[in-house]
């Protein structure tokens, strides 16, 4: 009877460890969904500017302010795809 709680204690044990490595996986990739999702709201406001900082300045066409602006948040798409993977 001994062996069999100690069996059962050996499995609890096992299952526990076993759930507790699966945890932080998932916690570490809500950490870098979160900072992903932050990159890409910065990069939007960033973009923003772009495009008025080159309207204001009137030295290019809306055409090409807003292929600035597309340029800026790809570029941020891509900086979140790089921590996210």
């Amino acid at each position: 009877m001994a062996d069999g709680k100690r069996l059962f204690a050996a499995l609890v044990a096992s299952m526990l460890l076993a759930s507790t490595s699966d945890m932080s996986w998932a916690t570490e990739q809500a950490q870098q969904r979160r900072a992903g999702r932050d990159v890409r709201q910065e990069t939007r406001q960033g973009s923003r500017h772009t495009k008025h900082d080159c309207r204001a300045a009137d030295q290019k066409s809306n055409s090409q302010c807003r292929q600035d602006k597309r340029d800026t948040k790809q570029h941020g798409r891509q900086a979140a795809r790089d921590i996210k993977y």
